[in-house]
């Protein structure tokens, strides 16, 4: 300290402190001069002395200018020292950094001032400071007050240009530095940092892009910045990041895939578009290296399918496509069960265009590693299966194609059948609106007959009798008019006469005995006329009701189609279908009159020509039939039965089917039903009576009313014109 005070006037350190800057100014100019004469006589003790009495007396000074002093003097030393100042940075570099932070603004400002003199003099040299540089300036750039704002750029845009030309500058030690303060909030800081950003990329030496990893989370999160000149930085310097990936042949894929999807999901749209956009690079780019990463990317893709901006929805489909274009190798790290996880969770989208996707990819593993997704099948069934309910008929159809091709197994054929019989069964709605659309394209995809037998064989141990019913009431009518069942119909239209057609009748006859209706439909079917006469013959009062008289309507009407032409241009031929009219008289028999079922069928049988009949042949048929005029005076001669054949034993068997444990099979389960009714009416009774009766007992708990009041009085028991007579 001596040593410094013997060397600078007392004027000089008195003016150093003056509160006018000029006379501050003055005495800084006066302190070059004697650090640049000691730096020529090599008196560099002297000069440390004078740097330390800076130091000291003056920046860290309670007054402020004493403060300011110090700052300009400090930077006049450094200007005096010139091309030996390096040396002395240690002393001097750190109490102007410790000032940055100072309460007072004029300080902050002197300190900017100082520290841009000091590195005009050092520049390279200066770099051993970077960081504690940088951390300030960070700070600067957020300043309350403008004039340190405009002091702390200026700064910056010297720091820049000497990092830019320095070949001391490590990247790695900044890159935690610049990672720390990536998702700080405050605008100007986000623009310093981005600022910083490009800066280090344009220059050749820095690989900035082997540290992307590290900050590029914090640029997308500048996106949804308020600030459109922040969102337009940070867009533009990514750009500039994404055009060098695909320039460059090494990038680590991996590590910005994971921030990607995560930014992909983000709720500002342009940061969707952008991270959509990058992945869409990626993908077409990153090969193997992104195998791991497909079921994330999946899962940032397939949300956005749906997305409510166009542009996103045509960058993600086209994503979609690329990477369901690629042939990964479970052997190379493909994750099917990942992959699978995200389409089952994105079957649960509110969106149906994502849904529909989610399918796709679910068929697209299955006919590429099917044996790797029955791994799995336990896992995703049970959504698939719910995926039936869906509202929309295209994801229903897709669901039905991918339970088609895990069903081309056995084991698992027989799964999917039952499964969906227990989704009927404990979702009615299900059924009723979504029946006829699943049952007929799993025909059309399984094969009808197989589909059929399997439910029939399923439905005829059902312990639900009322399910049971109106399932094979559904299966029935399906049967009926679809299409897609033609082949079906035909071969059961050959029951008397074809071996396959036999067994079909015999197979779905176990179960549709829950339904008399749908008995007498397949018997029509399959052309036993005989035997359909047999069955309605074999009905009785409880039978026919409400719910039977709904069906024989729809099956009246079913005949005037053209799935039932046959049977009309058979009617032609009364003489040989004796038994077709007879089961037709039958269902006349059962309607109301006055339904339109009954004047359709009654206007059908009306066209029969009028062939006669033996009396013996038909007589019950005729008697007290009002179209008995047609049925009489049958030619004498052989009698056929169901299709034609000859009639030459009506109790035994035809065709191979033996009808009459086919009847008694009947009979019991429509015994079953009958008690199970009685037992539901009975139930029903029970519990009426039950409340009857504890109304009843609370009645008679309650107080009983005054004998006078209780019992009318002659006079008011006399009631006037209109008055109800008790």
């Amino acid at each position: 300290m001596a040593d410094a005070l013997s060397v600078i006037p007392a004027g000089v350190i008195r003016n150093l402190a003056d509160k006018l800057y000029e006379k501050r100014k003055n005495a800084a100019l006066e302190v070059e001069g004697i650090v640049k004469q000691l730096a020529l006589a090599g008196d560099h003790e002297k000069i440390s002395a004078v740097i330390n009495l800076l130091t000291t007396d003056f920046t860290y000074s309670p007054q402020a200018n004493h403060r300011k002093g110090g700052l300009i003097g400090l930077a006049a030393a450094t200007v005096g020292l010139t091309t030996e100042a390096a040396q002395h940075l240690e002393q001097i570099v750190p109490p102007v950094l410790n000032s940055f932070s100072d309460q007072d603004s004029r300080v902050r400002y002197y300190a900017c001032e100082a520290l841009y003199n000091i590195a005009k003099v050092v520049r390279g040299d200066f770099i051993v400071f970077f960081n504690q540089i940088f951390d300030a300036l960070c700070k600067l750039s957020a300043d309350s007050d403008a004039n340190v704002q405009s002091a702390a750029h200026l700064l910056d845009r010297l720091v820049k240009d000497i990092v830019t030309e320095s070949d001391q500058f490590s990247i790695e030690e900044f890159i935690p530095l610049l990672r720390e303060r990536m998702n700080v909030l405050n605008p100007y800081v986000r623009q310093f940092l981005v600022g910083w950003i490009t800066v280090l990329d344009s220059v050749p030496d820095i690989d900035m892009l082997g540290f992307l990893p590290d900050f590029l989370d914090g640029l997308f999160n500048m996106l949804s910045d308020s600030s459109h000149e922040i969102r337009q930085q940070a867009d533009s310097a990514l750009s500039e990041f994404l055009q060098e990936i695909k320039n460059s042949p090494s990038v680590d894929y991996g590590r910005m895939a994971e921030i990607l999807v995560q930014r992909a999901g983000s709720p500002d749209e342009f940061t969707r578009l952008t991270a959509i956009t990058w992945i869409n690079e990626f993908v077409k780019l990153g090969g193997d290296q992104l195998v791991p990463y497909y079921a994330d990317i999946l899962g940032a893709i397939l949300p956005c399918i749906s997305d409510k901006e166009d542009k996103i929805r045509v960058v993600a489909r086209e994503t979609n496509e690329e990477l369901r274009a690629i042939q990964a190798d479970p052997a190379e790290g493909f994750d099917v069960g990942a992959i699978l996880s995200i389409a089952r969770r994105q079957l649960s989208s509110e969106w149906e265009a994502t849904r529909i996707e989610a399918l796709h990819w679910i068929s697209t593993l299955l006919n590429r590693h099917r044996a790797e997704v029955l791994v799995f099948l336990n896992d995703i069934f049970d959504t698939l299966l719910k995926a039936l309910s869906d509202p929309s008929d295209e994801v229903v159809l897709l669901v039905l194609e991918v339970h088609a091709c895990i069903a081309k197994d056995l084991q698992h054929f027989r799964q999917l059948v039952v499964f969906l019989v227990h989704n009927f069964r404990i979702d009615n709605s299900l059924l009723e609106k979504r029946g006829a659309l699943i049952i007929r394209r799993l025909c059309v995809l399984l094969d009808a007959e197989r589909v059929y037998r399997e439910l029939s064989m399923i439905l005829e141990g059902e312990a639900d009798l009322d399910f049971a019913c109106t399932m094979v009431q559904a299966l029935n009518l399906i049967l009926l008019t679809s299409s897609e069942l033609s082949e079906l119909r035909d071969l059961l239209k050959q029951s008397l006469v074809n071996p396959a057609g036999k067994d079909l009748f015999v197979s779905l006859y176990a179960s549709w005995c829950h339904s008399p209706m749908a008995i007498i439909s397949l018997c029509l079917l399959a052309q036993t006329y005989q035997h359909a006469s047999t069955v309605i013959q074999s009905l009785v009062e409880e039978d026919i009701n409400v719910k039977f008289l709904v069906q024989l309507d729809k099956l009246i009407r079913l005949l005037e189609t053209p799935i039932f032409a046959y049977l009309r241009l058979q009617l032609l031929e009364p003489g040989r279908f004796t038994w077709l009219l007879k089961a037709l008289y039958g269902l006349l028999m059962l309607l109301p009159q006055q339904s339109a079922a009954f004047k359709i069928l009654r206007t059908r049988l009306k066209t029969v020509p009028p062939y006669s009949f033996n009396s013996e042949q038909f007589k019950q048929t005729s008697s007290g039939n009002p179209y008995s005029k047609i049925l009489h005076n049958v030619p004498s001669g052989p009698q056929f039965i169901e299709d034609g054949d000859i009639n030459s034993d009506i109790g035994s068997s035809h065709g191979g089917i033996n009808f009459a444990s086919r009847l008694q099979q009947f009979e019991q389960m429509q015994c079953q039903h009958r008690m199970h009714a009685k037992a539901q009416a009975h139930s029903r009774n029970s519990s009426t009576s039950l409340s009857k009766e504890v109304q009843r007992l609370q009645d008679a708990q309650r107080p009983s009313l005054p004998s006078d009041i209780s019992r009318p009085s002659s006079r008011s028991s006399r009631k006037g014109p209109g008055q109800l007579q008790l």
